[in-house]
């Protein structure tokens, strides 16, 4: 056998491989997963992000927490967005002490508190140049039924922030030339069929756990309208999920899953796709090309993945495009803001 051929018959093995991990859920989910593709790819290391301008929410804790670290220590500017002030600053600390060496600047603010994020937007915006990435990683699993200006809690905290944060912020991404937006999605997304009219449970139905699923799925849907609107401006837009991660949130929201003990992934193996992707991954390593339709997508260890397995979620095409404005003009309507910068 050649040479030649012999990669072929790796790399063919190799995919193989990862269709059964993905088939198989925890095999995929779990640390098995991410430690077998990073050997049977061989991921090349992050590369150094020494002044890139990087907002990051809901850094105080978990996979944001590890996100920012690792964005410190790669030499990024950051700024660390997140509800706990001492937290934050524990994460600044531990930053410095991986070796971060560029500016970090942290922002005590609750995403759906509307004043706060117009304040932290127009100091962004006074501030820098450019911001080459923004990762949504702010979220929460709520046990009872909230409200926050009318709209449920979820939906507020994972569809309405993002979207009110990426607008206020659009003209810095659209205008930098090669920026990222990156939403950091869930694997709950797939037991959930994307239909505007259920997005918000009613008090009387609601669960925490299926709320959160279908909030998850709105942001793959958002994700996907912000590439389609601003990828000619050089905007890609990545939807992505971590797995299984060793968090609180976890522990507290899947007690079966959190079981898995020391199968579970580390934060910032959970954190690895976002930091690839917000490091410009798939546009760096080939996988994306100026072409806006590959500038998007719902991506997993590394890799674009399907958006639907379990039976009855699926969408055409047609459909999709369709959610994905009624979304975007739901969400337009409801926050009060116009997020295609006109």
């Amino acid at each position: 056998m050649s040479r030649d051929n012999g990669a072929t018959a790796r790399q063919v093995g190799a995919i193989v491989i990862d269709a059964l991990l993905e088939a198989s859920i925890v095999g995929s989910f779990t640390r098995v997963g991410i430690v077998s593709r990073r050997r049977l790819f061989g991921w090349s290391a992050l590369p150094r992000l020494d002044d890139r301008v990087i907002i990051v929410t809901g850094a105080s804790s978990g996979i944001g927490r590890a996100m920012a670290i690792e964005l410190g220590r790669l030499g990024a500017d950051l700024y660390l967005v997140g509800r706990d002030q001492v937290r934050l600053q524990q994460t600044v600390e531990a930053a410095r002490t991986s070796g971060a060496v560029g500016r970090i600047e942290v922002a005590q603010v609750n995403v759906v508190d509307v004043k706060a994020v117009e304040e932290f937007a127009a100091r962004v915006l006074t501030s820098e140049k450019r911001l080459d990435a923004l990762i949504h990683n702010a979220g929460a699993l709520f046990d009872h039924y909230e409200t926050h200006d009318g709209v449920e809690l979820t939906v507020a905290t994972h569809v309405l922030a993002p979207f009110r944060l990426s607008a206020l912020l659009s003209p810095l991404l659209r205008q930098s030339g090669r920026s990222v937006i990156v939403t950091v999605s869930s694997g709950g997304m797939y037991t959930q069929r994307f239909e505007l009219e259920h997005l918000e449970m009613r008090p009387e139905e609601y669960r925490g756990v299926t709320a959160y699923a279908r909030a998850k799925r709105a942001q793959v849907v958002l994700a996907q309208q912000w590439s389609r609107r601003w990828s000619l401006d050089g905007v890609a837009s990545y939807s992505m999920h971590p797995g299984w991660v060793d968090t609180p949130g976890l522990s507290k929201s899947l007690p079966s899953v959190a079981r898995l003990g020391p199968l579970l992934r580390t934060p910032l193996e959970g954190a690895d796709t976002a930091l690839w992707l917000a490091s410009d991954g798939p546009r760096r390593d080939g996988t994306a090309t100026g072409d806006p339709r590959t500038l998007s997508g719902f991506w997993f260890d590394r890799a674009r993945r399907g958006e639907y397995y379990v039976p009855g979620t699926r969408r055409s095409r047609a459909q999709r495009e369709r959610d994905e404005r009624a979304l975007w003009e739901w969400c337009r309507d409801r926050s009060g803001f116009d997020a295609n910068g006109e």
